[in-house]
């Protein structure tokens, strides 16, 4: 009878003749098993990482057209390119833009050649006062007066060197209060006017004088006064052609240059009515 060399149970070896196998550490096979399930859960991974980079790669390519197909015209959405163009609106309702400075100017008196308008640097950058396309009054040779709006009693009147604001009451003061209107010295289609005693009003610190013609292009454009349209029926502001912005306003009874307000004060000081010449 064949000798029965089966393998004995494990748990008894020695009583079966058999001896335990030592050259592997009890659990290999375990470990060997844990390590290659861990090995293909990284590979899964790698793989599902892989596949969604690429799904992400051609979702994010499509964005441009998605976001360039978006209608912008609608409310709510804010073009940065094309800013609107939007004025100012005065009070009377007319934007505000900017003032022309003219390059060439003629003087309009004998003896004095066109000239080019410097620009001056302590000048202000734009004008922001109002502008539009209402008739302006033709320049006149024959006498003018200048009244004001709010005080209607008080027109312009040279007084010590100086331009104020006060009643004609007299003679004298009729004929202090009477210019003439005459073409721009520094722009003709501005105005300029001369006093009874051959001078010219100008503006020099900021304040309206009498002063005498000395010839040169600073006091042609001191000297020059561009009409504005006003709130006022009938009445014009007058804009200083160097000092954009900056218009003729009494203050305290004295004419003076000052900027531009979008006050009510400020409209009805600076809102004169060119009349007839009261000498």
């Amino acid at each position: 009878m064949a000798e029965n060399k089966s393998r004995p149970p494990r748990k008894q070896p020695w009583e079966n003749g058999w001896t335990p196998d030592t050259s592997r550490e009890p659990g290999t096979r375990r470990l060997w098993l844990a390590g290659a399930v861990a090995l293909a859960t990284v590979v899964a991974c790698v793989t599902a990482i892989a596949v969604t980079g690429r799904d992400s790669d051609d979702t994010s390519s499509s964005v441009p057209d998605a976001i360039t197909a978006v209608d912008t015209s609608g409310p709510g959405l804010i073009s940065f390119a094309s800013p609107s163009a939007s004025g100012v609106v005065t009070p009377s309702g007319t934007s505000r833009p900017s003032s022309a400075r003219p390059s060439t100017t003629a003087s309009g008196r004998p003896g004095h050649h066109a000239t080019t308008t410097p620009t001056a640097s302590a000048e202000p950058s734009k004008s922001s006062a109002p502008h539009g396309s209402s008739p302006r009054p033709k320049p006149s040779t024959a006498g003018t007066s200048i009244r004001s709006v709010n005080y209607p009693d008080r027109y312009w009147q040279v007084s010590g060197g100086y331009v104020a604001l006060a009643p004609a009451d007299s003679a004298a003061d009729r004929r202090d209060a009477t210019f003439k209107r005459v073409k721009g010295l520094a722009d003709a289609s501005c105005y300029s006017f001369t006093t009874a005693d051959g001078g010219y009003l100008r503006h020099r610190d900021f304040v309206l004088r009498d002063e005498r013609d000395d010839g040169s292009s600073l006091f042609e454009r001191d000297a020059t006064f561009c009409p504005r349209p006003s709130p006022y029926s009938g009445a014009v502001t007058l804009e200083s052609i160097n000092y954009p912005g900056r218009f003729l306003r009494h203050q305290n009874f004295r004419l003076r240059l000052d900027p531009y307000q979008n006050s009510a004060l400020y409209q009805a000081d600076s809102a004169f009515l060119l009349v007839n010449g009261l000498s």
